[in-house]
């Protein structure tokens, strides 16, 4: 089914090598779906490599645009795919803890999934949210001074987060659904 619920809103998509690529790809398709364009945000230009688990290579992605050369200003909305490979890169770096801040400062949807919560750990914008990751990541957002939760979907002021692959469907709706809402004026870093 398709619809243009996001319709004229630009997606940004957070990744490097080593994202989930079912993480990337399955959210992509569906804010397509949607009418909404995404675009590729990496630490670098070039390619990424996604891949399967975290162990098997999967296709590869053209980047549209460095973190360090765009801001949340050029995007109606933040997508972040998991993976641990690709989040553990993500997090450490202070161009794209800018980048994710942003988002936060001016009150637009981020939806986030599995191990992508890491990089919102480091970017600052965890504490006193109600939100879900993969399992391993439990201690570090408590530790952060988020409410962690084993639930397949969670929203809370316009930070929509999944726990992994199996819960797509739930985050893809819900994703597309606060990204059709925009700016939540209730949000706060």
């Amino acid at each position: 089914m398709t619809t243009q619920q996001l319709q004229g809103k630009s997606i940004a998509f957070l990744a490097t090598r080593g994202v989930e690529q079912v993480e990337l790809t399955s959210p992509w398709d569906a804010v397509i779906a949607a009418g909404g364009q995404p675009r590729l945000v990496s630490v670098e230009s070039g390619t990424i490599t996604a891949m399967n688990g975290d162990w098997e290579h999967g296709d590869s992605f053209t980047v549209d645009h460095a973190a360090g050369s765009v801001s949340a200003s050029d995007f109606d909305g933040l997508v972040m795919p998991g993976g641990t490979l690709n989040a553990d890169v993500l997090r450490v770096d202070a161009s794209v803890q800018g980048f994710v801040r942003g988002f936060f400062d001016q009150h637009k949807p981020v939806a986030a999934i599995c191990h992508a919560p890491w990089t919102l750990i480091n970017a600052g914008v965890v504490q006193g949210r109600k939100l879900t990751s993969y399992h391993s990541l439990a201690e570090d957002l408590k530790n952060a001074g988020a409410t962690w939760v084993d639930e397949q979907v969670v929203v809370d002021q316009g930070l929509t987060t999944s726990r992994n692959p199996g819960d797509l469907d739930a985050f893809n709706a819900k994703m597309v659904e606060e990204f059709a809402e925009g700016k939540h004026s209730g949000q706060t870093v």
